[in-house]
């Protein structure tokens, strides 16, 4: 049997695609090698599911978040292998992900558009190029955290209409005092500044929360992918919340920018067992 993982730092979507063809499926808790352990990372495996699959299991295909570098891919892998001492295992980023997901096996760019951002050209086997992914201090451009932080900048500076303001305030019960202790001492600010694309999106028929996401998702092309060679002539695809939730506005700005915006999903996983099915 073969195991595919499509992980976040949150959750991880798994599919087992059977001898027989048959695919089974389960959400289990997220891996990331950055904030943890190999060993933390074998102790949660065999508290999920799939201690109940280990002696079947042939082939694992692995796509994480922090799973570009190759010592953060070994841990990984270490982890996996304790649970699956027999079995092929094989890493990768999620950035992989996006592009098998949506291009399988045909050239395109991919890009996420999630709490974070990323991009890439695929000549429907490699990952070709990339642009730099600066993180949410630095970069994300079109991503969550990106978008609620200039979100939360507005709030502060009075810069938002009055009647978004007033629905903020009734919803979130939030002042500077405590954007700015999330931001700055708790963990995880950019979750929580992507907590708040939500709150935009059921606000999106105001012109304002509508030029939050547009402004975004056309920084995120200027940056990254019209700067992929001959971008206007292949498809472009995307995957995460903000670009699946937001796709209306995410094909316009694409449009205005001379950008062919194919297919948006919110999750790679189904996309990642076509890709693996077509290899058997």
């Amino acid at each position: 049997m073969i195991l595919i993982a499509d992980s976040g730092s949150s959750k991880t979507d798994w599919r087992i695609i059977h001898k027989d063809g048959k695919i089974s499926q389960h959400r289990g808790v997220g891996f990331n090698p950055y904030y943890m352990t190999s060993e933390e990372m074998a102790l949660q495996l065999r508290e999920d599911f799939l201690v109940n699959a280990v002696d079947e299991i042939g082939q694992v295909f692995f796509y994480g978040a922090g799973c570009s570098a190759p010592d953060r891919k070994e841990e990984v892998k270490q982890a996996l292998l304790s649970l699956f001492p027999s079995a092929e295992i094989a890493i990768d980023h999620d950035l992989s992900a996006a592009a098998r997901a949506t291009c399988g096996h045909k050239p395109g760019i991919a890009c996420i558009l999630g709490t974070g951002s990323n991009s890439c050209d695929y000549d429907g086997k490699e990952i070709i190029d990339t642009r730099p992914a600066a993180g949410y201090i630095l970069g994300d451009e079109g991503g969550g955290a990106f978008i609620g932080k200039r979100f939360l900048i507005d709030f502060i500076h009075e810069e938002m209409p009055q009647n978004i303001r007033e629905a903020a305030i009734e919803r979130f019960h939030f002042s500077q005092n405590i954007i700015q202790d999330h931001v700055y001492r708790q963990p995880f600010p950019s979750r929580y500044m992507a907590s708040f694309c939500k709150f935009i999106s059921e606000h999106k028929s105001d012109p304002y929360c509508y030029g939050l996401f547009y402004s975004s998702f056309m920084a995120f092309f200027d940056k990254h992918v019209c700067k992929y060679k001959d971008y206007q002539n292949k498809p472009v695809n995307f995957v995460g919340s903000i670009a699946y939730y937001n796709g209306d506005i995410l094909r316009k700005a694409a449009l205005d920018r001379g950008i062919q915006a194919s297919i948006i999903i919110e999750n790679p996983i189904a996309g990642l067992t076509l890709y693996h099915q077509e290899l058997l």
